[in-house]
């Protein structure tokens, strides 16, 4: 078995960092982060405002950037030469 088999996200073929996921593991690290940030639009908002939902959702985004940087392809520059 190859590496690219245990990739959850693969590079993006066009620029720089990862596409859609290719596992279902990917996939639900992708819809536990639309979930969250759904939720967080429903209880923060209403609650304490933009500004908390906005430093809210920079987390969260860290978090699956994170995710994607350790179990996603190495990200580099792709001109379609992939």
């Amino acid at each position: 078995m190859s590496d690219n088999d245990n990739y959850w996200f693969p590079a993006k073929r066009y620029g720089w960092g990862w596409g859609l996921p290719v596992t279902w593991q990917g996939w639900a690290a992708l819809l536990v982060f639309a979930l969250l940030l759904s939720l967080g639009a429903i209880k923060l908002l209403p609650t304490y405002g933009s500004k908390a939902f906005v430093a809210y959702t920079a987390v969260l985004s860290a978090g699956l950037v994170a995710v994607c940087w350790l179990k996603g392809e190495p990200p580099s520059w792709h001109w379609g030469d992939k």
